[in-house]
């Protein structure tokens, strides 16, 4: 079967991209991605609040550049475990001359700002496309749903007109009307959306009672949210789509593809079952193509996506009456 594909104007052999996660963060581990057959890479993301940090810790020791030498408790210490923008480009680079499939930055951002400059400079060290990466709670009662999404299209602008390679956008589900603020992107010069943004949860731990972080991988449950709207989205929206989360077996991938996305995205399969999956997948997703007599990929693709509904609203509110009316308890 041919299941080659193509998104933000990259041939890509397969549409498994391994998303953003501990494997891809170094050379060794990207190299055992390719070897294992992702199609490409998103290299982790570099944040906003590290590229200013950076910056600010050069303004503070340009401020002391005539203090002695016993003032060296004057200088901002920095965190070791944060990726520094430099050590990010030179990942970058290095993964370019290590791989053949294409590297694909991320930056974590979501105001307009100097931070978006840096851009520029990993176009520089070879990247061949960046994700921006918006994950943003609003807080604010005082703020409305447009200003939040205007500083998405503010982040979005300073990002892609630094740049001349591809721009996709990383957002979380979480907002008022995604079609609405995918085609904003899109007329700004984004030719991606990626979905979505996991929403992290923390919880209260009970005997400490403090509030805990938490990280829980997707399951294969996950798809259902960004495959209803890449169903939607397919064909009314001029961009690609991609969808990671909820991508664990080859009938993930088949069913987002179907929905209408270029490329289906995978990180937590992985990290617990082993990056060998992906060769598992794809030979698994070539058997059922032959069986279903698909030729190719490109066939496939949107087949059942709502592009041919002529209103995909009425539609969605149809069905969501059908599910409630259908619904059949278990124990009375």
């Amino acid at each position: 079967m041919d299941l080659t594909t193509t998104y933000l104007g990259l041939h890509l052999r397969n549409p498994i991209v391994a998303s953003s996660s501990p494997l891809t963060r170094d050379v060794t581990g990207i190299r055992r991605l390719e070897d294992a057959g992702a199609a490409a890479v998103v290299l982790p993301s570099l944040f906003e609040e590290h590229i200013e940090h950076e910056a600010r810790q050069f303004e503070t020791m340009h401020c002391f550049n005539d203090t002695y030498a016993e003032a060296m408790s004057y200088f901002p210490h920095s965190d070791p475990k944060m990726i520094g923008p430099d050590e990010y480009l030179e990942t970058i680079r290095t993964a370019k001359t290590a791989v053949d499939i294409p590297v694909i930055a991320s930056l974590n951002g979501v105001t307009g700002g100097g931070w978006t400059r840096h851009a520029a400079l990993i176009e520089e060290a070879g990247a061949d496309a960046i994700e921006l990466n918006i994950y943003f709670l609003p807080t604010d009662p005082n703020r409305s749903s447009g200003d939040v999404e205007m500083s998405y299209l503010e982040a979005v602008w300073g990002v892609v007109h630094q740049v001349k390679i591809p721009v996709t956008v990383k957002v979380g589900s979480h907002v008022s009307s995604l079609p609405h603020l995918a085609k904003w992107f899109a007329d700004e010069g984004a030719r991606g959306l990626v979905m979505f943004n996991r929403f992290y949860q923390p919880d209260i731990d009970m005997n400490t009672l403090e509030v805990v972080p938490g990280l829980t991988l997707s399951r294969s449950e996950d798809l259902r949210l960004p495959l209803r709207w890449a169903a939607i989205l397919y064909g009314r929206v001029p961009i690609d789509l991609a969808v990671t989360t909820g991508i664990h077996t080859h009938i993930d991938s088949l069913k987002a593809v179907m929905a209408g996305a270029n490329v289906t995205m995978m990180a937590s399969e992985l990290l617990q079952k082993g990056v060998w999956r992906i060769d598992d997948i794809l030979r698994s997703m070539d058997e059922w193509m032959d069986e279903h007599e698909y030729a190719s990929i490109t066939q496939m693709r949107g087949s059942m996506s709502q592009k041919n509904v002529a209103d995909p609203q009425v539609f969605e509110r149809a069905n969501y009456m059908k599910a409630l009316y259908s619904f059949r308890p278990v124990a009375v």
